[in-house]
């Protein structure tokens, strides 16, 4: 009987164990780009995006291909007591190839001048912050960019905009009941300025809203669709443009400090842009 008795009582507490630990919010749920850190958190995102096309709204036949990839490093540390402000710091590594070169020889990093370029482009010192009392899922996220970049062009191959970005994003998300629900917006605005000559980019500001909607079959693990528009606007430099990107992606918390992401997206239509594919992974840790 005792030993009856002492099996129930295993069950039990293991039962109500496995229950806290699914009623748990893991960090892809609870860590959205909404949520600031505590005071002494780090938070360190590795996101990698290979950008690939053999299309443009500038021809109406198949272009060589050109193939863009950007690495980005974003870290972060919470600094306040009331956990409403983070500092950081945002750093870029691009290698980019053109004449229909394969898209896997951008991790060649092989300087051939004539079709390739890659190295470090920018940096920025960033600040989040949370701009409403009483809207804790509410933050906006500024960085001003600082180009590396000596020439944006070079023998033809394009490498980084030569110029400087004040960045400003704005984040907002809900979980709806039952925690299986998540939607997630941004909009993403990019003051660009600098000499006219240096950059297609100068003295144009870039507006980027997106819709992510999530769904958790589990807390460790998530299905997302999404949708963006990038609108490029003439502020003197004779140069606007725009266009639309969907895609979907998945997301699953490996362990307790690191989580893995990966995102596929199709530019749909646009003008002045061209109509690729982007493949993307991130890797993300959070330290308390």
């Amino acid at each position: 009987m005792r030993k009856f008795l002492f099996a129930i009582l295993i069950i039990a507490v293991s039962f109500n164990s496995n229950a806290q630990e699914k009623d748990k919010k893991s960090n892809i749920q609870e860590y959205t780009p909404s949520k600031l850190l505590d005071k002494g958190q780090v938070d360190i995102k590795w996101f990698n995006n290979l950008y690939t096309q053999t299309e443009s709204t500038f021809s109406n036949a198949k272009e060589p291909r050109q193939t863009f990839f950007t690495s980005s490093l974003d870290i972060f540390t919470g600094v306040s007591e009331n956990s409403k402000l983070n500092v950081g710091l945002l750093l870029e590594f691009r290698s980019n190839v053109i004449g229909d070169r394969d898209a896997f020889d951008v991790f060649k990093f092989d300087g051939e001048r004539s079709s390739a370029r890659s190295g470090l482009t920018s940096f920025a010192p960033a600040i989040k912050f949370n701009p409403l009392k009483n809207v804790g899922n509410f933050t906006i996220q500024s960085a001003f960019h600082i180009p590396l970049v000596d020439n944006e062009t070079e023998h033809g191959v394009f490498l980084d905009q030569k110029g400087f970005i004040f960045q400003n994003r704005f984040f907002f998300d809900h979980t709806f009941p039952g925690n299986k629900w998540q939607i997630f917006t941004e909009l993403n605005t990019e003051f660009n300025f600098g000499k006219s000559e240096d950059s297609f980019a100068n003295n144009s500001l870039g507006l980027t809203p997106g819709v992510f909607l999530s769904y958790f079959p589990s807390n460790k693990f998530t299905l997302l669709v999404l949708a963006q528009h990038n609108q490029r606007l003439d502020l003197g430099n004779d140069f606007s443009q725009n266009y639309t990107a969907l895609g979907g992606g998945a997301k699953y918390q490996l362990s307790d400090i690191l989580n893995i992401e990966a995102l596929y997206t199709n530019f749909v239509d646009g003008s002045n842009t061209g109509l690729g594919q982007t493949y993307n992974i991130g890797l993300r840790w959070l330290f308390n």
